[in-house]
């Protein structure tokens, strides 16, 4: 659903794309934004769908989704608050890649594609903003393809989780909790391999105590051997 009510500029403080604009030009970037409410298990767009929007994500998490030509579910990635996503609509892309999925209870701005270049052109340091995080969706899916192609099982788990601490982790009493509800299966579709194997790998790391898992809930207790795993130091 979109909301009659105009969002508060302050909510543009922490998002990266928008760094740098004073407070007029602020008002001027919301103005032209649509918010949505997006309820768990609802979509910001479809795979496939026209990429007509891009969008940043002010509360909640989701997940980029895409099927594969077997019918399979692959998480591409976790979007976080204060991320932008959609971005293909600015790349000129004429279609979205991936499903946007809510995590959980979600809200969203949005801005039609053709009103946000012509907010860039008047406000050139945004197209400035989105480089770095253009380049580093590109690095990220540069480095999950070569960890999809050439790593074993375990390090591609550790890599995954490691992701998801930096981009999602919190401080908790014991370790680092990904703060979000994240299933085993998810983490299975991010790197290509079943839940079974992904199950047995965790079991086997909450048994050492390098993690604490319970349903939808992980807890990393022990970062630095998850690293030394990744990055096979032992």
């Amino acid at each position: 659903m979109t909301l009659n009510l105009r969002p508060d500029r302050s909510i543009l403080t922490n998002v990266p794309l928008f760094h740098g604009l004073d407070e007029a030009q602020q008002d001027a970037v919301l103005a032209q934004a649509h918010t949505r409410r997006v309820p768990k298990g609802g979509t910001a767009f479809d795979e496939g769908s026209d990429a007509t929007a891009l969008f940043v994500l002010v509360s909640g998490h989701m997940k980029a989704v895409k099927t594969t030509p077997s019918g399979q579910q692959a998480v591409v990635h976790f979007i976080n608050p204060n991320d932008f996503f959609g971005c293909v609509a600015l790349m000129g892309y004429p279609a979205y890649p991936a499903t946007a999925v809510a995590v959980v209870d979600s809200v969203v701005l949005a801005w039609d594609i053709t009103v946000l270049k012509q907010l860039m052109a008047t406000h050139p340091q945004i197209a400035a903003n989105a480089l770095p995080g253009l380049g580093d969706r590109l690095r990220d899916a540069h480095k999950q393809f070569l960890e999809l192609s050439t790593e074993r099982v375990e390090r591609r788990v550790a890599h995954a989780l490691l992701r998801l601490v930096r981009h999602a982790g919190k401080k908790v009493d014991g370790g680092v909790e990904i703060d979000f509800p994240v299933t085993r299966q998810e983490i299975a579709e991010m790197i290509g391999t079943t839940l079974h194997t992904v199950s047995r790998v965790l079991s086997a790391w909450e048994s050492q105590g390098i993690l604490e898992g319970g349903r939808q809930r992980i807890v990393v207790k022990k970062p630095h051997a998850l690293v030394a795993i990744a990055e096979e130091l032992g």
